[in-house]
């Protein structure tokens, strides 16, 4: 059976408690989700470090629009 990559794109930091609050609860209907998968997780998930834009110009690093944050594996 193949496996297949989730990408998770975002990265913004709470501003304030309330944000938090949703944060948290997004956090915990992630991890529902992630167990209800059962045996197909390959890896529940990877969190990744800062992001740099390559191109032509070089390596940037600062505001990437969309970085990726992290990913799981599944099959």
């Amino acid at each position: 059976m193949p496996n297949y990559i989730i990408a998770y794109h975002g990265g913004k930091k709470s501003e304030n408690p309330e944000e938090g609050t949703k944060d948290m609860e997004r956090f915990q209907a992630w991890v529902a989700w992630v167990d209800s998968l059962g045996d197909a997780v390959v890896n529940p998930g990877t969190p990744l470090g800062k992001s740099k834009t390559i191109s032509s110009d070089g390596v940037s690093e600062g505001d990437v629009t969309n970085p990726l944050i992290g990913y799981s594996i599944v099959k």
